[in-house]
């Protein structure tokens, strides 16, 4: 395999730049959203299509005036050339490639019908008026393209005014230089502001998704605890169920032979849900927590509890109508969520006066938290866990009840939970 000669591979390369230099001229960027596109209020939104419409239309009455007037040209034809160097500033706010296209044929027309215009006429071939549309649509092409289209925007620029120059050093030197600095200038920081833009946004998405999956960590631990505290509420029933079914031939005289299989059936099912759940807990516990053998709280516990708040500073108090007896599961979930707005009155509102109020509704429990001022009652802080909210709202759906939580008009914050008791006996009084 020979390899090429330098100079052909640099010749090969320098070809194959210019090549893509040349299709990102015929190939606009993907999309044709707006500028501002993405602005909340309207009239921002609305504001580049009325920037355009104003700068198209002082250039189109100021192009027609000094073309006619200053490079003599008929008054129909130097409003068809303003037209053509204009009217493209509309269409650059949604398709700015497309619309460059267009000025630039513009360009060339004027170019060429104000070539044999007297010296002393004015700049050429860019009148005033023309440059600072051109420059317009440089902001628009820097603010939408990507950049290797730039770059041949800029590029054709240069060697379109190196060629003017060529042809009429006295007319267009200067007016040259300055079309090729003032636009490539523009085009530069065009791209550096969105460039810049771009990074924030996929910054602030970056920071949404962390949000999202921080809040979904939050959830699935939180849910995760829930079941390993109904774990043993469960547990304990079907212990329960396992000891009654075993000892029911022992228990009761004069069993049939069908009852006594029926029961050992029972038992047997009984303690193949245990195991089942038994290795579930060890799937919970798979960060290597050790289990807890302490029994699960319940409503009978809020007066400890309140007074252990009451020992960090905040002047607790419980009020608690006959709720008669609760299921273990209503009982742990009221017991929790009391717990959890405890703690974020003693983490952001410490010192302020708390009550909590348990009643009962028919065969619905409520529970009422709620603190006076002081802190930042109900805001969780960066020294929690970000799991007061999310457990309430867990435990409170688990037992497809309701939550309300939010400020009160006196500047405290109000968690109020209504838990349904289904279990048939076991309800509210």
């Amino acid at each position: 395999m020979q390899v090429p000669p330098p100079v052909n591979g640099a010749a090969q390369w320098a070809g194959d730049q210019l090549g893509d230099l040349g299709r990102a001229l015929m190939t606009p960027a993907e999309g044709h959203v707006p500028l501002l596109a993405g602005a909340q209020r309207g009239w921002v939104r609305a504001l580049p299509y009325l920037l355009a419409v104003a700068a198209a239309i002082t250039l189109l009455s100021t192009g027609t005036v000094v073309l006619a007037q200053d490079y003599g040209l008929p008054t129909a034809v130097a409003g068809a050339l303003a037209l053509a160097q204009s009217v493209p500033l509309v269409v650059a706010v949604t398709r700015p490639l497309a619309a460059w296209w267009v000025m630039s044929s513009g360009v060339v027309l004027g170019a060429l019908t104000t070539a044999w215009t007297p010296a002393g006429a004015g700049p050429w071939p860019w009148p005033v008026p023309t440059l600072i549309g051109y420059v317009f649509l440089m902001a628009a092409l820097a603010l939408r393209e990507r950049g290797r289209t730039l770059l041949a925007v800029w590029l054709v620029t240069l060697a379109a005014s190196v060629v003017a120059a060529d042809l009429n050093q006295p007319r267009a030197g200067q007016t040259a230089i300055i079309t090729v600095a003032v636009s490539g200038a523009v085009l530069l920081l065009g791209w550096t502001v969105r460039g810049r833009g771009e990074a924030q946004r996929k910054l602030a998405e970056q920071e949404r998704i962390s949000e999202a999956e921080r809040e979904r960590s939050t959830l699935l631990e939180e849910r995760a605890r829930i079941a390993r505290e109904l774990h043993d509420v469960v547990a304990h029933h079907m212990s329960v169920i396992t000891v009654q079914a075993d000892s029911a031939p022992y228990r009761i005289e004069g069993l049939p032979p069908q009852a006594v299989e029926e029961f050992g059936t029972i038992a047997a099912a009984a303690r193949g849900s245990l195991a089942e759940m038994r290795r579930l807990l060890g799937v919970l516990r798979s960060d290597g927590s050790a289990p807890d053998r302490a029994p699960q709280p319940g409503v009978e516990q809020l007066e400890r509890l309140v007074e252990t708040v009451r020992q960090a500073g905040v002047r607790a108090s419980l009020r608690s109508e006959e709720v008669g007896e609760l299921p273990q599961g209503v009982s742990l979930s009221a017991y929790r969520i009391v717990q959890e707005a405890l703690a974020n009155v003693v983490r952001h509102a410490p010192g302020a006066v708390a009550e909590v109020v348990l009643a009962a509704e028919g065969r619905t429990l409520l529970v009422t938290v709620e603190n006076g001022p002081g802190g930042t009652p109900g805001v969780e802080s960066g020294e929690g866990t970000g799991h007061g909210l999310v457990g309430m709202r867990e435990r409170v759906r688990l037992l497809s009840g309701r939550l309300e939580t939010g400020p009160t008009a006196a500047g405290g914050f109000r968690v109020f939970a209504e838990l349904p008791v289904t279990s048939t006996g076991e309800s509210p009084r």
